[in-house]
């Protein structure tokens, strides 16, 4: 028997295709799944049987579709952007820059400065911004750009 690729949800070549789908257009067990799960995360449903039961599906077609079908708003929020930045040598750059993280709600995951050389050193932050509101990185890149000490920055890296 030959495996069809396209079944798992990958295309051909064996990568994950994604769709954007209006909800109205999607089976009702899908729609109904997606409902379920919001019980289990708000807390207002305890298992996936009582879930399931809620919103009127079973268990087996919860099971099925659950691990594939994603509200939208939740990847959007789900951002890690590493950053690399020249700073200057001099004492409070650093901490400068990550006052503006924080002030901006992004949260710093990775730290990674290099020995500084020749009166600069490079530094790499990746850094949550999923509860950045009002800013997206690159408002966050202009705002450490501005920064006194700050030779360049730049995105190097942007995903969920």
């Amino acid at each position: 028997m030959e495996h069809d690729a396209t079944a798992n949800g990958s295309g051909e070549d064996g990568t994950e295709r994604y769709y954007l789908v209006r909800e109205d257009i999607l089976p009702e067990a899908v729609v109904k799944t997606i409902q379920a799960k919001e019980l289990l995360a708000k807390g207002i449903a305890k298992t996936v049987h009582e879930a399931a039961e809620q919103v009127g599906i079973s268990r087996s077609a919860f099971y099925k579709y659950k691990d594939g079908i994603h509200p939208l708003t939740k990847l959007e929020r789900e951002r890690i952007v590493t950053l690399s930045m020249d700073l200057e040598h001099r004492s409070g750059i650093l901490s400068k820059v990550l006052a503006v993280i924080a002030g901006l709600d992004g949260n710093v995951l990775t730290i990674h400065q290099t020995i500084p050389l020749q009166g600069m050193a490079n530094v790499v932050l990746s850094v949550d911004t999923s509860q950045m509101t009002g800013a997206n990185a690159g408002r966050l890149l202009d705002v450490i750009r501005r920064q006194d000490g700050v030779r360049k920055a730049a995105i190097i890296g942007q995903g969920s």
